[in-house]
């Protein structure tokens, strides 16, 4: 694995809507070019780059149309081969949304497959062999196009029914239309994959998060046949690209490590408990004291034991499909979580805009199948100047409305503050840089972490020396026992320091507390 991702703090940026250098009023890559010396200056040492590719943008990109061509409204490959360099200049990293599970059905492959004749194309995807069978009790599969060409079948989508999902094969192929993984209309699909990866690795790319990545064998319900399709991509990037990053939108680590990816995301669906921390219905970084993170813990704790110190689990402080984190939380708690966020193993990931603090908007139009989403994905809020800086087309023009209030965050004004949100994070990142055992791969044991109790107590243990962790985002003052015997040096605190003595920590209210032990 790369060593650099050992110590990789990540800034995810949506594209579209983080600077528009051309008023078209859509971010480009010559407006993130501009935008590098503010993400490096954050701390931020890595970029997650969202789907940027060719697309009719019916699902913002996650809906390719070619996957060798950067989207005419981002600029052209040889500026995406800019950014990279750049970057790299500036020893930075950069990983690619990577979408290999399905593409939009303007792609050249899905108008082939949909002709009556037999083609190269014609299994690409999955079809079945009648329009009138569709695909219930399939597993990984939403739904169905069908009636749409003059074949006779009806085609398997992964989500919208604009995706059509590509054919990586069936685990235990029980219909003639179903194939083994090892089929070579299947490998056909895993290869051309691989040319994709292949043409940005040589271009500069570090690696990919890759989208859905536990859905592409189809009805796979121990995921067998799925670890063993990205055990296979792994083998082909150890050969040719052996520092290429990988990671995984995937939610069960002990299988995407398995399958050789280096990190894995929590998610925040499923059984994760990631909700419970920042967006639930009681949040446990809320100042009402209401929460509870034992569950988060107890999940965490077990996927953990089950990474055997092979990877890296991601808890990300948001991303494009959730709302943001100052939904629930007010950028005084905020700076809670990110104590939490900067201070826990695997590589951290901060969504633009989430270090200042930028608002998650109600009601907003569904822009690109965003949906609820689109209010996470409003334009970055730069300065006071029109369209808060982000564009200089007319606001009408914006492909997403900005936050129309007038005291919104900035990036200006957090970086003239001194106590501000945007400050607290980049002193955070700096902690975390500068003492090894809170980096990402130091291992980790939880002290306290009682059912809806506070204050939350972890150790983080490193090669070079050990750190305790002490959160109290309660409002209230909490206290508990730890079984542990050290001198303790605060080296960070935010709203007073927690006493420790003889194993009875007292922490102040909303308080979050770093110690070297010794």
């Amino acid at each position: 694995m790369s060593k650099w991702l050992n110590n990789a703090v990540f800034y995810e940026i949506y594209p579209q809507s983080f600077k528009d250098t051309n008023a078209d009023g859509i971010g480009d890559i010559p407006g993130i070019m501009d935008k590098i010396e503010y993400i490096k200056d954050l701390g931020c040492n890595a970029i997650w780059l969202n789907p940027c590719f060719a697309s009719p943008f019916a699902d913002a990109g996650y809906d390719v149309e070619d996957y060798f061509k950067v989207a005419p409204r981002y600029g052209s490959n040889e500026d995406m081969k800019k950014l990279f360099d750049r970057l790299h200049d500036n020893n930075m990293h950069i990983i690619l949304d990577l979408v290999p599970g399905h593409t939009s059905i303007t792609h050249p492959w899905f108008l082939e497959s949909m002709k009556a004749a037999t083609n190269e194309y014609s299994n690409r995807y999955i079809w079945t062999d009648s329009i009138w069978e569709d695909f219930r009790d399939v597993s990984n599969i939403a739904g169905c196009i069908r009636g749409i060409s003059a074949r006779n079948g009806s085609c398997a989508v992964n989500f919208f029914s604009t995706q059509p999902a590509l054919n990586y094969g069936f685990a235990n192929p029980d219909k003639s239309w179903q194939f083994a993984p090892d089929s070579k209309e299947a490998i056909a699909t895993r290869e051309v994959m691989k040319d994709v990866m292949r043409y940005w690795l040589s271009l500069g790319c570090d690696g990919f998060r890759v989208d859905m990545a536990g859905s592409l064998v189809k009805n796979d319900t121990n995921s067998k046949e799925t670890i063993e399709l990205w055990q296979n991509f792994r083998a082909f990037l150890d050969e040719e690209f052996p520092n290429a990053v990988l990671i995984s939108e995937w939610g069960e680590p002990d299988k995407s490590l398995k399958g050789g990816f280096h990190m894995d995301f929590l998610l925040h669906f499923g059984p994760s408990h990631y909700t419970d921390l920042f967006r639930g219905e009681k949040p446990y970084f809320s100042r009402e004291g209401n929460g509870d993170i034992s569950e988060f813990v107890q999940k965490y704790w077990a996927n953990y034991k089950l990474t055997d110190g092979n990877g890296l689990i991601c808890i990300p402080s948001g991303n494009h499909d959730m709302a943001r984190l100052s939904h629930k939380l007010d950028p005084e708690e905020m700076k809670i979580a990110f104590a939490f966020l900067l201070t826990m193993p695997g590589a951290p990931f901060i969504y633009y805009g989430d270090e200042i603090g930028m608002k998650y908007l109600e009601q907003v139009t569904s822009v690109e199948g965003g949906y609820e989403r689109t209010g996470s994905r409003s334009p970055m809020q730069w300065d006071d100047t029109d369209n808060a800086g982000f564009s200089d087309a007319n606001t009408d023009d914006l492909y997403i409305m900005i936050d129309p209030d007038a005291n919104r965050p900035t990036a200006k004004k957090q970086l003239e503050s001194e106590n501000s949100l945007y400050q607290e994070i980049k002193k955070l990142i700096k902690l975390r840089f500068d003492h090894e055992a809170l980096c990402s791969n130091a291992a980790i044991e939880f002290l306290y972490a009682k059912e809806k109790a506070y204050p939350f107590v972890y150790q983080r243990i490193g090669k070079k020396g050990s750190m305790l962790v002490v959160i109290n985002p309660s409002q209230d003052e909490a206290s508990c026992t730890v079984d542990f015997h050290a001198n303790t040096q605060v080296i960070y605190s935010n709203n007073g320091v927690a006493s420790i003595k003889d194993g009875v920590i007292i922490a102040p209210p909303c308080s979050a507390c770093v110690y070297k032990m010794a």
